[in-house]
C-alpha cells in the first residue's frame, strides 16, 4: 500500500571507495521508500565510480562527488591520478555540504561511516542538526574485528560524536544474529538509539530480464565489486581443471572494480573450461541469484541478503584481510546452518574445493537450515520512516492553524 506523504526529502550518503555495497544497499532502501510513499523525494551522495549503471526509480536520483579509492594496505587515493587527494576530500567536502543546503532533507542517512570519509560529513551533520534534520547512523549488522573499529573510532573520538549528532542508529540485521559494536565501550547514550532493523529484503524486478542470465540450471560466482576477488575465481577454475566430474554450468561474474590484468588472465583462463561463462558486470544481480541452483561468494553484505532473500544453498569464501567483516559475518552464518564455509587456504586446494562444489546444489536452502532468519529491515525502516514524517506532517499542520 502506497501512503502519501507531502513533499518529504531524505538525503543519503554513501562514502563508496570500495566495492559496490554501500551504493547498493542505500539505494535498496530508497527503492523501497519510494514505493511505500508517494511524497518522498530521495537523493544518494556517492562516491562510487559506477554510480550511473544502475537504474533508479521515479523521486530517487543521485549526486556524485569525486571517487576515492582504498588500496590494499587501508590507505585512500584520488580515482584521478592528477588530482592529490586532499583536493579531492575538499571537493567531496564541499559538494557534501552545499547538497544539503539546497536539498533541506528531513532526514540524512549516513552509511556506515559515522563521520563519513576522513571526516567530510561532519560540518554537515552540524549544520543539519542546527536545521531540525532527524539524523540517522545505518550500520551493517558486521562492521569489522572489535579491535580494529574499536581502535578506528577512538583515533577519531567516533563514539562521542555519535551520541552528540544522531538521533538514532539503525543495524541492518536482526539483534540475535551480530552485534556491530561487539566488544566495543558503547555509552548507554548510544546503545539507547539502536535499533536492530533486520535484514534488507531483496527482490527482482518483474519487468526487465538480465541479458546474462544463462539458459538450465547454473552456480553463481560473484565477489560483489571484483576489486579483490581474482583469488576466488582462479580458485574455482583450478577446482574445475583439477576434478573432470565437476561439471556444473558455473557463471561467473567478475565485477566492475577488477583491475584489467586480471581480469583479462582470468577470462583467457576460463576460455579452456567449456562449462564456465564469465561476465564483466551485471546492474541486475539479484536476478542472476534468484536464477542459480547455489552461489558462491565472498560473502558481503548485500551478497548475503541476496542468499537469503532467494533462499538459495551458498558456499562461502570470505576475505580475510585487512578487514575481517567477511570471515565474522561467514563464521557466525556457517554456525547458524545458513551457509557452508571455506577460509581461503581451504579452497585454494582445487579437490577439495571442488568436492564443495559438486555438494552445493543439494545443500539445504537457508530457510531449512535455520528457520527465524527473517528480512524484516525495509518494513521496518519504512514503518519509523512513516511514522517520524506523519508526525513532522502534525507539526506542521499545527504550525498553519495556529
Amino acid at each position: 500500500m502506497t501512503r502519501r506523504i507531502e513533499d518529504a526529502r531524505i538525503l543519503m550518503y554513501s562514502h563508496d571507495t570500495f566495492g559496490l555495497g554501500h551504493l547498493r544497499r542505500c539505494r535498496t532502501i530508497a527503492h523501497s521508500l519510494v514505493e511505500d510513499y508517494r511524497g518522498v523525494n530521495i537523493l544518494i551522495i556517492s562516491g562510487a565510480t559506477i554510480a550511473g549503471a544502475f537504474d533508479y526509480r521515479a523521486r530517487v536520483d543521485f549526486v556524485k562527488i569525486p571517487s576515492v579509492i582504498k588500496l590494499r594496505n587501508g590507505e585512500y587515493t584520488s580515482m584521478d591520478q592528477h588530482i592529490d587527494l586532499h583536493e579531492t576530500l575538499k571537493m567531496r567536502k564541499s559538494i557534501i555540504r552545499h547538497t544539503a543546503e539546497t536539498f533541506q532533507p528531513d532526514i540524512f542517512i549516513v552509511d556506515k561511516e559515522p563521520m563519513g570519509l576522513q571526516g567530510e560529513v561532519e560540518d554537515t551533520l552540524a549544520y543539519l542538526k542546527k536545521q531540525g534534520t532527524t539524523l540517522v547512523l545505518g550500520l551493517r549488522e558486521v562492521m569489522d574485528a572489535p579491535h580494529l573499529l574499536d581502535a578506528e573510532w577512538k583515533r577519531n573520538d567516533v563514539m562521542r560524536k555519535i551520541g552528540q549528532f544522531y538521533d538514532s542508529v539503525w543495524v541492518y540485521g536482526p539483534p540475535d544474529f551480530y552485534d556491530p559494536l561487539v566488544g566495543l565501550e558503547v555509552p548507554p547514550l548510544v546503545r539507547a538509539k539502536m535499533d536492530f532493523v533486520g535484514f534488507l529484503q531483496r527482490s527482482v524486478s518483474q519487468d526487465v530480464e538480465s541479458e546474462h542470465k544463462p539458459k538450465g540450471d547454473y552456480i553463481l560466482v560473484t565477489t560483489g565489486g571484483g576489486g579483490d576477488g581474482s583469488d576466488l575465481i582462479h580458485d574455482v577454475i583450478d577446482a574445475y581443471q583439477e576434478d573432470s566430474t565437476l561439471t556444473h554450468k558455473a557463471l561467473i561474474v567478475l565485477g566492475p572494480y577488477m583491475p584489467a590484468k586480471q581480469r583479462h588472465k582470468l577470462i583467457t583462463k576460463c576460455a579452456k573450461i567449456p562449462y564456465i561463462e564469465v561476465i564483466e558486470f551485471d546492474n541486475r544481480m539479484e536476478e542472476l541469484i534468484a536464477g542459480a541452483k547455489g552461489v558462491v561468494a565472498m560473502g558481503g553484505y548485500n551478497t548475503y541478503c541476496e542468499i537469503l532473500s532467494f533462499d538459495k544453498p551458498a558456499l562461502i569464501v570470505p576475505r580475510v584481510m585487512p578487514r575481517e567483516e567477511q570471515l565474522i559475518r561467514a563464521s557466525r552464518a556457517a554456525e547458524l546452518g545458513l551457509i557452508d564455509m571455506l577460509l581461503p587456504e581451504e579452497a585454494a586446494d582445487p579437490l577439495r574445493f571442488a568436492a564443495a562444489l559438486k555438494a552445493l546444489p543439494d545443500r539445504n536452502p537457508p530457510s531449512k537450515s535455520a528457520k527465524g532468519m527473517t528480512l524484516e529491515g525495509l518494513a521496518n525502516i519504512s514503518q519509523i520512516v512513516g511514522e517520524w514524517l506523519g508526525r513532522r506532517d502534525r507539526e506542521h499542520l499545527t504550525v498553519v492553524k495556529g
